[in-house]
């Protein structure tokens, strides 16, 4: 079969299907954790350590995969990723337990972290400037589809079969995927880079972009702008189902609200970008974070029992960081064309294991009051906003 080529829409579903492999993992059994909490019979901090565990497991996966990449080519190191995530998920259809179940969420965030790393490689290795932030926007509208769909489906999954289910329903996408890649991907790394592959090595080269204001720049703003929308991801279902009363459907239905703002946002920012340019997409995204995020706080405040006030503005942030997230990612990655693995790598250890920590904060503190969740969106929000004279500064799409 012929190898997919640069700008098609084949080449933009299949890597926006490899980087919704992150979000599928979180959001397809989210309905589930009440059911996995009363199952093991473990506390709502215990259980929010599947979710925790798995996004702690993805910024380690990350450290290796993009410099492994940058020397020995995308594809092969992509497939090891997807037979991981696949065994993983085995296991923790299998688990017997919470503690082996949490191992295992953690080994599944090991495996996702690859096609996530590599599929913004690819992007860098195919596109330059203003046509890398529209691809990954592009792959942004597929990445929130998705999970618009998947808690839905993990639902219904849930209530049809039982929790383990949808843990088995998604080994058969990964061997999907993999046969997918195998078949239609081509090679995009031209160079492979000649230098040793070595922890301390890898510290070193992580080192040197921590340094340059180029790449911290934007991933401070990626970092803040997902740990924003990951803090209403790791608490929603217990705020919904708990602080509400919605069941695991109800919860489906107003999760897929804040996700429609999310690609809704990714759409309108291809449009921004073509116009103006990836800067003015920031701008107007992390304003949008900044005022929804303090309008959210505002209501779980005020009106604390009226569902609109957390699903609305919660949308509307979600539709910020739509603008935002894609263009960060491009911001970051278009300075370093020849270490686009290592600084794909490095931007998602930065961004996951920020909002592992801002995630397992919110667990801890949700269950009393939903103000946790609240709380922690706006001051991401705030904190996203103040990032932009940095972001102007460093500006690589001029």
């Amino acid at each position: 079969m012929a190898h997919l080529k640069a700008g098609t829409l084949g080449m933009t579903v299949l890597l926006g299907l490899l980087t919704a492999i992150g979000p599928l993992s979180t959001d397809m059994y989210l309905p589930s954790l009440p059911a996995i909490q009363q199952h093991f019979g473990a506390t709502t901090g215990h259980a929010q350590w599947t979710l925790s565990a798995y996004l702690l497991g993805f910024a380690l996966g990350q450290v290796f995969y993009g410099p492994l990449a940058d020397r020995r080519g995308r594809k092969r190191v992509m497939l090891v990723g997807l037979a991981l995530y696949a065994a993983a998920n085995l296991a923790s259809a299998l688990a017997p337990s919470l503690e082996v179940l949490i191992s295992a969420r953690f080994l599944q965030g090991v495996g996702a972290a690859g096609p996530m790393v590599l599929a913004r490689a690819i992007v860098r290795d195919l596109y330059e400037g203003r046509q890398a932030g529209q691809q990954l926007a592009r792959m942004g509208t597929i990445m929130g589809i998705v999970p618009a769909i998947a808690p839905v489906l993990g639902a219904g999954i849930e209530i049809l079969a039982g929790w383990r289910m949808n843990f088995f329903a998604v080994v058969f996408l990964a061997i999907a995927l993999a046969i997918a890649v195998v078949r239609c991907l081509p090679e995009t790394l031209k160079e492979p880079l000649v230098a040793p592959f070595s922890l301390g090595a890898i510290v070193r080269g992580y080192g040197a972009l921590y340094r340059d204001g180029r790449f911290t720049a934007f991933a401070l703003l990626s970092a803040v702008t997902y740990a924003g929308l990951f803090a209403f991801i790791s608490g929603s279902s217990f705020v919904m189902q708990g602080h509400f009363g919605l069941s695991p459907a109800g919860f489906a239905a107003g999760f897929a609200v804040m996700v429609l703002g999310f690609i809704l946002g990714t759409v309108l920012a291809q449009k921004v970008v073509a116009a103006k340019g990836s800067l003015r997409a920031i701008e107007i995204g992390t304003v949008l974070q900044a005022v929804a995020g303090l309008a959210l706080l505002g209501f779980s405040l005020g009106l604390p029992h009226w569902l609109p006030g957390l699903a609305v503005p919660m949308a509307f942030y979600a539709m910020g960081v739509g603008f935002t997230l894609p263009q960060a990612a491009a911001g970051a990655l278009m300075p370093f064309p020849d270490r686009a693995g290592s600084v794909s790598s490095l931007l998602g250890i930065t961004q996951m294991s920020f909002a592992a920590v801002v995630g397992a904060l919110v667990g801890a503190f949700v269950a009393k009051s939903p103000v946790a969740l609240t709380a922690a969106t706006a001051l991401m929000g705030m904190i996203g906003l103040m990032t932009l004279p940095l972001i102007r500064r460093f500006n690589p799409f001029a």
